[in-house]
């Protein structure tokens, strides 16, 4: 069964529609989609490329912006033991973990990080940091999958 609601407010369409308890949410004017999971990621995620050459010196920022706007929740090391982790949901805040890369493209790391969720509690970033900065980050946590 599929129930579809739509509203209309502030020149943006927002469709929501629930398909067998997921629901997913589209903002036309942003062209993301909702996971059912709380990330807005747009239907390309998954295809997007880091514009970036990794090397030294963007690995370098990738650590000092992760050190400055993420170990608080995912820890040092990545392994989501940050003073300001949700112990519920530990293991979705391990960086380490290498199942966590076939299942988080670069593309699909930088929208999390970019656009952040309510529940379990991301902040966005976009507002905080640059694109470069962001794909650094990106960069950098990758680093710390553990093979």
């Amino acid at each position: 069964m599929i129930q579809r609601l739509v509203l209309i407010g502030s020149g943006v369409v927002v469709m929501c529609a629930i398909v067998a308890g997921t629901s997913y949410v589209a903002a036309a004017a942003g062209g993301t989609t909702g996971t059912g999971t709380g990330w807005q990621l747009p239907p390309d995620a998954e295809e997007k490329k880091s514009p970036l050459q990794v090397d030294a010196k963007i690995l370098a920022t990738g650590r000092a912006v992760f050190k400055d706007k993420c170990v608080k929740c995912h820890g040092p090391g990545g392994l989501g033991d940050g003073p300001d982790a949700d112990p519920e949901h530990r293991e979705n805040m391990d960086l380490t973990n290498p199942k966590r890369a076939d299942r988080n493209a670069d593309g699909v790391v930088f929208y999390k990080v970019w656009n952040g969720r309510r529940r379990p509690k991301m902040p966005p970033f976009k507002e905080e940091i640059t694109e470069q900065q962001a794909w650094s980050v990106v960069a950098y946590v990758q680093t710390l999958r553990k093979e």
